[in-house]
């Protein structure tokens, strides 16, 4: 076996491989790194060195863990999920990514393909003109700081208590749609100029709103599938990825200049400056969670905007309300984000990034209507290939602190993408295969092609043998909005 690492690396399943502590000088626990043999030695050296300088934070407890879809991070790998003791343990904003509340919902419809195939081009246009896309796009929310500092303390509510959105939407997002503990005077006033305007738009980089179809044959487990409502049968059903915007990256960068000064007075060393923490109880461990949650609630908002446009959008081009097309939301999970769980450990602070809470059944945590099956993961793959919905298990909580995947995981650089091929060539190729695309860049789009990915489907199979999560249904698109 080849990896890209001189150090050992045990397997402990076909799904499973361990660095032991030995193979770094300052590891405190191992490092997890969970995929097949293939998905390992295609991994680039990036995941291998940062998980296990993650390994070596203080107060982290069990492992380090990447899942299959990593790849390098900033500080952290993407798929990287660690979890810190409460009271030892720091908080890293590069643990949780510039992109705070970075996530996926997922709308079904009662809409089948043969409904929709006629109107797609209408309705593509109809979504690009109501759900702003690209680098600093606006809303249309009207807002001023009395109102900002509701949505970043009362997330998805605030939204829905104005009309964007129905209140049955909230028992499907993690959490409720609004994290505790948010507290505005933590952020910056130049973190909340640029999020002011934002609320409702998708953003640009990997952020999509995607039309899928849930085809028959490829409902893996009908018994969850119609706990979530998918009935297969060529069902229609819309996917968001987007997250904080601007907010949130600014808070990130605002915070990770005072750890840096913070790791000094607090006698905290790291094998990567990118790493910059401070103690979870300390003064500026504190702000910076709270102010995190303020960009994780508005990260919710954000995607509860976008989901009555959606609605909107449906109902101006089929001519029937969202709620006699059956646009229920499945489920809002985050991706981006650090939170105090509970574990056998006690409480910590699990961070994950690029990685989804996967609760298991009977998890209290969940909507009733969930709690036989387990949690709705939503993982998006290339806008080329398709992406999945799977369900949480009760073997993640033993095992990954209540982890999994959340997409397919890049292999190559947007520059390397830009320069394989160009946005107007791909554009014709995916209209070619039946997926309609509407972009605000040429060169964005470039940077999303499908071989800039993972194979997500071999991603999903390796949770699934893992026993981290399960497969439920595998999701193609025919339409995609790009920012």
């Amino acid at each position: 076996m080849r990896f890209n690492t001189a150090m050992k690396v045990v397997r402990i399943s076909d799904e499973v491989w361990e660095i032991p502590v030995s193979e770094k000088p300052g590891m405190l626990v191992p490092a997890r790194i969970y995929g097949t043999e293939s998905i390992l030695q295609a991994m680039d050296a990036g995941v291998f060195e940062q998980v296990t300088n993650v390994a070596c934070l203080p107060g982290i407890r069990r492992y380090a863990l990447c899942m299959p879809d990593g790849h390098w991070g900033y500080g952290f790998p993407i798929g990287g999920v660690a979890a810190f003791d409460v009271r030892s343990g720091i908080i890293s904003p590069g643990g949780v990514g510039y992109d705070v509340n970075c996530g996926m919902r997922l709308i079904r419809t009662d809409l089948t393909l043969e409904d929709v195939l006629p109107r797609l081009e209408r309705l593509m246009t109809e979504l690009f003109r109501r759900v702003p896309a690209g680098v600093g796009s606006s809303g249309f929310v009207p807002m001023d700081r009395a109102a900002f500092d509701g949505v970043m303390t009362r997330g998805a509510r605030w939204c829905i208590e104005r009309g964007y959105g129905w209140h049955r939407d909230l028992e499907r997002i993690e959490q409720g749609g609004c994290l505790s503990g948010a507290n505005p005077d933590a952020v910056s006033d130049h973190a909340v100029k640029r999020g002011m305007n934002q609320l409702g738009t998708l953003g640009s980089g990997n952020h999509y709103l995607e039309v899928q179809v849930a085809a028959n044959d490829r409902i893996f487990d009908r018994e969850t599938a119609a706990a979530f409502g998918i009935t297969g049968q060529d069902q229609i059903v819309v996917m968001v990825h987007c997250g904080s915007r601007g907010f949130g990256h600014q808070v990130a960068s605002d915070y990770l200049k005072i750890f840096e000064k913070a790791m000094r007075r607090y006698g905290i060393t790291v094998p990567d400056q990118q790493l910059a923490c401070a103690p979870f109880l300390s003064e500026e461990g504190q702000d910076y969670f709270a102010a995190m949650n303020c960009a994780a609630n508005t990260a919710f908002a954000n995607r509860q905007v976008i989901t009555h446009q959606v609605r909107e959008a449906f109902a101006a081009v089929f001519g029937r309300s969202g709620e006699a097309l059956g646009m229920e939301l499945v489920y809002d999970v985050a991706h981006n984000i650090a939170k105090v769980e509970r574990y056998s450990e006690g409480e910590l602070v699990v961070h994950r990034k690029g990685a989804t809470r996967a609760l298991g059944p009977g998890s209290q945590d969940l909507p009733a209507c969930y709690r036989s099956v387990g949690q709705p993961v939503i993982c998006g793959g290339s806008m080329e290939t398709g992406s999945y919905l799977l369900a949480g298990t009760a073997q993640a909580t033993d095992d990954t602190f209540g982890s999994t995947m959340h997409g397919s995981g890049r292999t190559m650089s947007r520059t390397q993408a830009k320069k394989s091929i160009r946005g107007e060539q791909l554009l014709q190729q995916m209209k070619q295969r039946g997926i309609l695309v509407k972009a605000v860049s040429m060169s964005g789009l470039a940077e999303e092609a499908g071989f800039a990915y993972k194979n997500i489907s071999d991603v999903v199979e390796s949770v699934d043998r893992a026993g981290i999560t399960k497969k439920v249904a595998e999701l193609r698109p025919i339409g995609n909005i790009k920012g």
